[in-house]
């Protein structure tokens, strides 16, 4: 039902919250008791002096009852209604809904987005869980403690009586253990407080390196400006350790001679025209298809292109290097899914691959991978090229002719995807995953 015929609606439910009778109301506005009933029950249209008449006694703006519920409302409702297949809402009366009851509708968008929320954290989290080597590490370490603790404790409390010199020892080493433990504790809360803010917890060094790449947008002017990337590194990896700083010299070593192929100034005017499409920039520039996802992964924020993710793989299907969307989030740790564009470029290699995907499970909009494997580095003679796979993520628009949505996992872990051919381990989201098909 369109909005402009709900000013009935709205009406009815503005009297309502006041407290006013409709005879009441219709005196006040100089109208027929009956001839505002059918206003009310959207079977007249109402416009000119008595809609402002009704609005001011109302005590409302006009809009508010013309217009009624914003139009985001309206689709939070709907995505709201979406998230359960086989539910029986009706969505040909959402804005009618929203339009009676808009409290009500703003309390069911706020719940649904919290729910989204929460999912995302348990996503992270579980992930997280499962293959932090660092927060693995500390829990064994307190598991051992706590255990060496519990041994001596139940030692000195048995009956026999014990000698005063063992007696001592076992008390040290309680005390020994209780302060390591207390240590450990510490550290473990201080890690996971710093929730990725601080890279250097993470325990490797990619990590590190990829929370330099975040703080800085994955845009680095300077190098845009031809700094030497040696020197940049050595000022933003000034605090990582020797490994990171390595694995930081080189992907900014590759960035300036990305920048060096695409400048900036021309790739954003060519982005302004073609969007962020890598083969158009092939065509343009002459580069390579990886470089062309580097480069667009890399501008600035306020690109004309909008968000663009990107994922690097080595030939075992290892990531090095990561950018989410927030439509697509690609966990820290683990396997990711085998699904995604990415993996399957590795055994098409230079061939470039566009799959409009979505993740299962998440009301988030479907998003455009586009993925290419080439080889890394230089060729040499009798040796088999080492392949490295991109893939470049962005928002999507609408369906091509003939084209599907592919539905992908972020790991099989958290993944509600049913009956997945690719599927290494059953989801924790239990009876969840038999809804999405």
């Amino acid at each position: 039902m369109p909005r402009d015929t709900l000013t009935g609606s709205r009406i009815r439910e503005r009297r309502t919250i006041l407290g006013l009778k409709q005879a009441d109301l219709a005196r006040q506005a100089g109208i027929s008791a009956s001839y505002l009933n059918l206003i009310e029950h959207n079977r007249r249209r109402i416009g000119g002096k008595l809609l402002l008449d009704l609005a001011e006694i109302l005590k409302v703006e006009p809009s508010i009852l013309t217009e009624g519920a914003e139009a985001a409302l309206i689709a939070a409702l709907r995505e709201a209604a979406g998230t359960l297949r086989g539910n029986a809402a009706e969505l040909d009366r959402v804005d009618e809904f929203a339009g009676r009851f808009p409290g009500w509708a703003r309390l069911l968008a706020e719940a649904h987005a919290r729910v989204e929320t929460l999912e995302r954290s348990v996503e992270t989290l579980s992930d997280r869980l499962a293959h932090d080597p660092q927060l693995a590490g500390a829990l064994h370490e307190m598991l051992s403690t706590v255990t060496a603790i519990r041994s001596a404790a139940t030692i000195l409390n048995e009956p026999e009586a014990i000698d005063p010199d063992w007696q001592r020892r076992f008390h040290r080493n309680i005390h020994e253990d209780s302060a390591r433990l207390a240590e450990s504790s510490r550290s473990l809360v201080s890690y996971l407080e710093a929730e990725g803010k601080a890279a250097r917890e993470s325990g490797t060094p990619q990590e590190e390196v990829t929370a330099v790449f975040e703080a800085a947008g994955y845009h680095f002017a300077a190098l845009e400006k031809g700094q030497d990337p040696e020197t940049l590194a050595e000022e933003l990896g000034a605090e990582l350790s020797g490994n990171a700083r390595i694995l930081l010299r080189q992907a900014l070593s590759t960035y300036a001679e990305d920048a060096l192929a695409l400048p900036l100034k021309p790739l954003l005017a060519a982005v302004s025209q073609d969007g962020a499409d890598p083969l158009a920039l092939l065509q343009r520039f002459g580069c390579d298809p990886a470089r062309a996802m580097r480069r667009l992964a890399a501008l600035p924020a306020e690109a004309a292109c909008g968000p663009v993710g990107l994922a690097i793989c080595d030939a075992s299907g290892a990531l090095t290097f990561r950018k989410p969307l927030p439509d697509f989030p690609i966990p820290r740790f683990g396997a990711d899914c085998p699904l995604w564009p990415l993996f399957p470029a590795l055994s098409r290699p230079m061939a470039v691959l566009s799959r409009r995907v979505r993740l299962a499970g998440r009301q988030g909009g479907a998003v455009r991978a586009w993925a290419v494997a080439q080889p890394a580095g230089l060729p040499q003679a009798n040796r088999d090229p080492i392949f490295e796979a991109h893939m470049m993520i962005t928002p999507a628009g609408p369906e091509r002719g003939g084209e599907e949505t592919e539905l992908v996992g972020a790991t099989c872990r958290i993944c509600p995807r049913a009956q997945c051919p690719a599927r290494r381990e059953p989801s924790l989201l239990g009876d969840a995953a038999e809804q999405v098909l």
